[in-house]
């Protein structure tokens, strides 16, 4: 079986196929956006991640018919009332520029002691059929911790280095092994709730 994974990071192409593997399921095929002809990206619109994983579902399955698994997922703050959420990618304002992003962060919370924060993930899978109707399954993940004052590791990407998981033992997200990160990470946590569908679809 065939699944798109609606994405251009390498990064999370490996993530599913780890959990995929971790959970026994075999005979499927992932796919990146790099290998189905391209398509017009959707705007991201939602005001929740949840909202913007199903535009970037729905328009995978429908430009290539195949069932189709995308993910939104950013950085909550408490102390700036959640945000930047679903904008955190482009909290600087350049979209996917993570050291302006992490700048910006740093410099917004600087005399702020109150530093809990999260990451959170919102994956869809949608599956076309032969009606033209779609089935459609969400799941989050959450991954709770705090906000760092410097950066610290060399792993990972996005916020990584600024984010201390509460499951860590004090390092942060950049600094842990792609294997410790995919058994504790809000998208691991989420893709595994999208397992049973997965493996549903490859029987």
């Amino acid at each position: 079986m065939k699944l798109l994974v609606a994405s251009g990071n390498p990064k999370k192409l490996r993530e599913l196929e780890h959990v995929l593997a971790d959970v026994g399921i075999a005979g499927v095929e992932l796919l990146s956006l790099a290998d189905v002809a391209s398509y017009p990206e959707p705007a991201e619109t939602g005001l929740t991640f949840a909202e913007n994983a199903l535009i970037k579902a729905r328009a995978g399955a429908e430009a290539t018919g195949l069932a189709c698994v995308a993910d939104d997922s950013g950085l909550t703050v408490e102390a700036l009332n959640g945000m930047p959420g679903v904008l955190s990618a482009r909290w600087s304002g350049a979209h996917g520029d993570d050291e302006a992003n992490n700048r910006l962060l740093l410099a917004q919370m600087a005399d702020i002691e109150h530093r809990a924060a999260a990451f959170v993930s919102y994956c869809a899978l949608v599956v076309p059929s032969a009606s033209g109707e779609f089935k459609e399954v969400t799941a989050e993940g959450r991954w709770e911790g705090r906000l760092l004052r410097t950066p610290r590791g060399e792993n990972g990407f996005g916020y990584d280095p600024l984010f201390e998981p509460l499951d860590a033992g004090g390092r942060s997200s950049a600094e842990l092994t792609a294997e410790e990160k995919n058994a504790r990470s809000h998208r691991g946590a989420a893709l595994r709730q999208l397992a049973p569908a997965i493996a549903e679809l490859a029987r």
